[in-house]
């Protein structure tokens, strides 16, 4: 998105903001990034930055970086960037080699990012607001997985949310740890009651590419070496009624275990698939410009029922280039016979718009 331009302190003042830009009192009114409507639709946000040096706008997945302009002779810098309607995005400011979450925004996502949200984003209710240098809290249950078929060691943390119940899988666990408090919305959401206790397992990647791609051995892998430990642990856990949550690759990941693994996985919350996917596809130099749908769509034309799957579709709304992808594989997964939801969120390709479909679609998933 391009950086208005702006003539004269007006732009401040259209944003609520008293006094001159770089003055005490106009530094004392800043927060978050403020949004105001744009002509003809949607929305135009600022932001800000105190400092000496040039700093670049990073959104994820969304725009191309924003370079913030100073004024006048101040320490103020400044985008106002275009928004569309509904929209939330995980940002960070750059200057020269280093990165930094946004000293005004109160929300944060990880040590390097925050989160901005158009007036009309839609809530997320039970995901909490913390700052960038929260420490989000981990599950006392550590597990120790050496596995024989992936290789290496990773340390599984295990979560009984409401004193557990049925397991629900998070793939990329180390981000729902560490990035995004899936711990404290689980428990929200658990005791409020939009979804039964359950035990969060929390699974890290250690080569997304290797791993989430469609191959048989992570699944193999879960359902001989990881589950057993799971039920090792001490922490209630019911592995019959599994619930496998991925986005991205993980998300492609998940609905394969669905269909070649279908009596381990047949309940899926999956966010903005990777179903552009084919064998090469992540050396092209277009990933996304294949066959629609991708080998997961190959593989559902070939025929299979899926009677007994329940899958939750989720992708942004402003994931222009995957829509297409996702909606075939929508269609072809609930013409093979699964109990199917599709639902857009207000995002591009970014785990904040993910995490409110992740609580939602895990206890729809749940609900049979």
């Amino acid at each position: 998105m391009r950086v208005a331009a702006a003539d004269s302190q007006d732009v401040f003042a259209g944003f609520g903001l008293p006094g001159a830009p770089g003055g005490a009192a106009f530094w004392a009114a800043v927060g978050a990034p403020s949004s105001v409507p744009a002509e003809g639709g949607g929305w135009v946000t600022l932001f800000l930055w105190r400092g000496s040096s040039p700093v670049t706008i990073e959104f994820e997945s969304w725009s191309d970086p924003v370079a913030l302009r100073r004024w006048e002779d101040t320490d103020c810098w400044y985008a106002e960037v275009r928004m569309p309607e509904r929209l939330r995005v995980t940002y960070r400011f750059v200057a020269g080699d280093d990165a930094h979450a946004d000293p005004f925004n109160p929300a944060g996502a990880g040590g390097e990012r925050s989160i901005a949200a158009t007036p009309d984003a839609p809530e997320q209710p039970h995901w909490p607001i913390l700052g960038a240098d929260a420490v989000l809290p981990l599950p006392r249950t550590r597990v120790r997985w050496a596995s024989e078929r992936l290789g290496g060691r990773r340390t599984v943390r295990v979560h009984p949310a409401g004193g557990g119940g049925p397991v629900v899988l998070l793939l990329d666990g180390d981000d729902w740890l560490h990035l995004h408090p899936a711990v404290t919305a689980f428990d929200s959401a658990v005791a409020a009651g939009d979804m039964p206790p359950v035990t969060l397992v929390f699974l890290p990647a250690k080569d997304r590419a290797a791993e989430f791609t469609c191959r048989p051995e992570l699944w193999k892998a879960v359902r001989d070496e990881l589950l057993p430990l799971v039920a090792e642990s001490g922490v209630p856990a019911d592995p019959e009624r599994l619930v496998v949550a991925g986005q991205s690759l993980g998300g492609l990941s998940a609905v394969y275990a669905a269909l070649e693994f279908p009596e381990l996985v047949s309940r899926v919350a999956c966010q903005s698939g990777s179903f552009w996917w084919t064998p090469g596809a992540l050396r092209a130099a277009d990933p996304l410009g294949g066959s629609v749908g991708g080998v997961i769509a190959e593989r559902l034309r070939g025929g299979v029922d899926l009677s007994g799957l329940r899958v939750a579709f989720d992708v942004g709304e402003h994931e222009e280039r995957m829509l297409p992808h996702c909606e075939v594989i929508e269609g072809l997964v609930e013409r093979a016979g699964a109990a199917v939801r599709v639902s857009r969120s207000a995002s591009g390709h970014d785990r904040v718009g993910w995490r409110h479909a992740l609580l939602r679609d895990v206890g729809w998933a749940l609900r049979a």
